[in-house]
């Protein structure tokens, strides 16, 4: 059983959400967690689950101190939405899928540290990406509990997002596993829409054009029977 604190010393503590640090480490960390972040809550929009990025993981009760704020982590089974932290004794749910954009100078902490950390906390899968391609090889690697051990991955598959994973420059690129559908970034969402909408006006003057050349048609026919009319032909009278 989880241990808990009585409701007037928990209210005495306080649980920071900042430590006034920098959220990444350079521009390419920083781009690839904010699209990793946003690409998952789209992705995740629909269901019982939320997607944080650099928040604090608190994961003794009564201990502040005792924290770790992964890049993105995904949470099943819990209320949708932001949090300016995540207590793991008030949400009931350990993060299932934690992110960390690695670098040189997080290389220890990420690759030791935070993978025994997540390993103990039973986090199912926990990937490293190096968007500079500084240590990690081919950029990026992850890991799946097995039991109560951390084993690598080796097809490149999450099991919880059912979600292909690749290197896509300094981006992680994901693909679903049942349509094959790459996720779009922000901005490639932005393309696909303004092209959505092109391709829509495009059809609505093309719909216009035809409705404008049937009545051109229509009058020309008409302006033909007056013809025939003016010269005593009945034109209902012509195969």
């Amino acid at each position: 059983m989880t241990a808990t604190l009585p409701v007037s010393v928990e209210s005495e503590i306080f649980y920071p959400s900042a430590d006034g640090q920098p959220v990444a480490e350079t521009y390419d960390h920083l781009y690839a967690l904010l699209t990793t972040l946003e690409v998952l809550k789209q992705y995740l929009a629909n269901r019982q689950a939320t997607v944080l990025g650099n928040q604090f993981l608190y994961y003794a009760q009564g201990f502040p101190k005792l924290r770790v704020a992964p890049d993105v982590m995904v949470i099943f089974d819990v209320a949708p939405g932001g949090r300016d932290n995540y207590k793991i004794w008030e949400e009931g749910q350990v993060p299932t899928v934690i992110f960390e954009m690695t670098s040189f100078g997080t290389k220890g902490q990420d690759e030791i540290f935070k993978k025994t950390l997540y390993e103990q906390l039973g986090v199912k899968e926990y990937w490293l990406f190096d968007p500079k391609g500084e240590w990690v090889e081919q950029q990026l690697s992850g890991y799946r509990l097995r039991g109560e051990i951390y084993e690598p991955i080796q097809d490149g598959r999450s099991e919880p997002l059912q979600l292909r994973l690749v290197v896509d420059g300094r981006l992680i690129g994901f693909y679903r596993e049942d349509t094959g559908e790459k996720l779009l970034i922000p901005n490639e969402l932005a393309e696909a829409l303004r092209q959505e909408v092109l391709a829509r006006q495009q059809a609505e003057e093309l719909v216009e054009q035809e409705r404008q050349r049937a009545e051109h048609a229509e009058l020309q026919i008409e302006q033909l029977k007056a013809r025939l009319r003016s010269l005593n032909v009945d034109p209902d009278t012509i195969q």
